[in-house]
């Protein structure tokens, strides 16, 4: 039930930042959506032609797998019932990650301080939304 209950979360929260990205998008037209579904820098999958419905899957998979990951590490150190573990490595995940913008030429440029703002507050409001709905998990199922 818990393993079931990650997925979800990371599901539920990979399609907030995607939603949350994809708006920004529209309102302001720079690229960070298309820089969360990007693929550009993974040398098999820039070759294929995907629909953007498919890279969104991609994302909602590394969402899941993010969300495990960090879930089993913080068990580990006791902290996987706190909410700003999740925050802060959010962040930093998208610190880390904003640079692939710099492979591809549909996402913004890397020095788009707009886009690096975005960017990394949908991040850190992913990882608040993980990290709360970890909290509730943890409670229900100790």
């Amino acid at each position: 039930m818990k393993r079931l209950s990650l997925a979800f979360i990371g599901i539920i929260s990979g399609l907030f930042l995607g939603a949350f990205l994809w708006i920004f998008q529209i309102i302001t037209t720079i690229n960070v959506y298309t820089l969360l579904i990007n693929v550009d820098y993974i040398p098999v999958l820039k070759e294929w032609n995907m629909h953007p419905i498919i890279e969104l899957v991609l994302h909602l998979i590394v969402s899941v797998i993010v969300v495990f990951v960090l879930y089993a590490i913080f068990k580990r150190w006791g902290m996987q019932h706190r909410v700003l573990p999740y925050v802060l490595a959010n962040g930093v995940i998208g610190v880390l990650l904003y640079g692939t913008t710099s492979f591809s030429t549909r996402t913004p440029a890397l020095l788009d301080y707009f886009a690096i703002f975005y960017w990394i507050l949908g991040h850190l409001l992913y990882g608040l939304i993980v990290g709360i709905f970890l909290q509730k998990l943890e409670r229900t199922f100790p």
